[in-house]
């Protein structure tokens, strides 16, 4: 009994709510030993549970399957299909990927199937992502970004990549723009959220699996009356409600949670429609790439005219004329 008071003693959200806590915590006190013993193991290992087989539980707990079976009977259960098909709805959104890989391991198939595979299902996702752009937003969308005085892009997990590659597609037609998923984390976008105001557009990307402190930033942002522009996949997004414009990218994948390729290419295509609208985006493109002609490779292994040596000296043209003369 001391063990049951121990597992009970800390209650988690999941136990408070969950219909499969409830079942153990009412069928405990009657439990055989091998059945308390499967029963704290559950509830030390909900998450992790969901996933498993029962093959797989009984190994863990270290019972036979007819004990594992037996298990889930003595909670109210069918048998264990039932017993874990309760866990998972738990974590639907979460474990839907899980299961999904589960399905599609158990699959036969090559690897040039599988990638072909994957290559329709973004082109579909694209098709989707197209057919889903409204007029109005996308040009709303295009006119918040440019006529913010500061952008901030935000995005933690995988879409911190995205928000990256959107820093670096807006900067040439952008006075101020800045991925805040560096260093510091969530706490020191939060500080510099503090100074928001409404002359700033916070842009918050989120693709299932959402990622909390997305959500949680993107509600500071709201409250300090910044714009926000919403990258999401779905109305039912958590982003939505926080957000003036949202811009859905269809993001449907067999093996993974996510197709980036699909968010990424909505991302690239809005840079784009900024680029053409921006004014004098072709002079600022024209100073962006002079401004980084030093690290630019060119063809034939010669620096490009007016780029730096490897002694910080101008290359090209003038610079040979220079060293001719003085040879001379």
């Amino acid at each position: 009994m001391v063990q049951h008071s121990v597992q009970h003693s800390a209650i988690t959200a999941w136990q408070r709510e969950s219909a499969v806590a409830a079942r153990i915590g009412k069928a405990y006190p009657e439990l055989s030993k091998a059945h308390r013993k499967a029963a704290d193991y559950v509830l030390a290992n909900v998450f992790h549970t969901a996933t498993m087989t029962i093959d797989e539980l009984a190994d863990a707990v270290g019972v036979s399957l007819a004990t594992a079976n037996r298990f889930a009977h003595a909670l109210g259960f069918d048998g264990y299909p039932a017993f874990r098909a309760a866990l998972v709805l738990d974590f639907a959104s979460s474990l839907a990927p899980v299961e999904k890989l589960r399905d599609q391991v158990l699959r036969p198939a090559s690897s040039a199937e599988i990638m072909a595979a994957a290559l329709r299902a973004d082109m579909q996702n694209l098709e989707a992502t197209q057919r889903a752009l409204s007029p109005a937003h996308c040009d709303q969308a295009v006119s918040m970004i440019l006529n913010a005085e500061r952008i901030f892009i935000l995005g933690f997990g995988a879409s911190a990549f995205l928000a990256g590659i959107m820093a670096h597609a807006l900067e040439p037609y952008c006075r101020t723009v800045l991925s805040v998923a560096g260093p510091g984390g969530p706490s020191q976008t939060a500080r510099q959220f503090f100074k928001l105001d409404q002359r700033d557009l916070v842009i918050a990307l989120a693709f299932p699996r959402y990622v909390t402190d997305t959500v949680t930033l993107a509600g500071r942002a709201k409250e300090r009356a910044a714009q926000v522009l919403a990258f999401t996949d779905a109305p039912t997004s958590p982003l939505v409600p926080l957000a003036n414009v949202t811009l859905y990218a269809q993001t449907e994948r067999l093996l993974s949670p996510t197709s980036d390729a699909a968010a990424l290419a909505l991302i690239q295509a809005v840079c784009d429609a900024v680029a053409h609208r921006a004014n004098r985006s072709v002079h600022a493109a024209s100073k962006m790439t002079e401004a980084v002609l030093p690290w630019l490779h060119h063809p034939d292994g010669r620096r490009q005219p007016g780029t730096l040596n490897k002694n910080g000296n101008k290359a090209g043209k003038a610079a040979s004329r220079k060293s001719a003369t003085k040879a001379i």
